[in-house]
């Protein structure tokens, strides 16, 4: 099965958690998940992200419901990187 090596993410979350504290929740969910974090743009209630996460074998599931527990949304993958075995 291929696996899932790298997504970038287009996210919309409130305020809080902040930033470090939304990426540390994501990179929480495997052990070598990378997350790099770019605050698009901020408004009086939100901050839309790029969310860019590394690992082997990434768990797209696990991410999502991460994110949405979070109180954010997902917008759309915008890039994704996946190797065969």
């Amino acid at each position: 099965m291929a696996s899932v090596q790298r997504l970038v993410l287009d996210v919309l979350k409130p305020h809080q958690p902040n930033a470090l504290e939304f990426a540390r929740a994501i990179a929480a969910l495997g052990e070598g998940y990378r997350v790099d974090i770019h605050v698009i743009e901020v408004d009086e209630q939100t901050e839309t992200l790029q969310v860019a996460i590394e690992g082997d074998r990434l768990d797209f599931e696990r991410i999502s419901s991460t994110i949405n527990e979070n109180g954010a949304s997902l917008h759309s993958i915008d890039e994704v990187s996946v190797v065969g075995n």
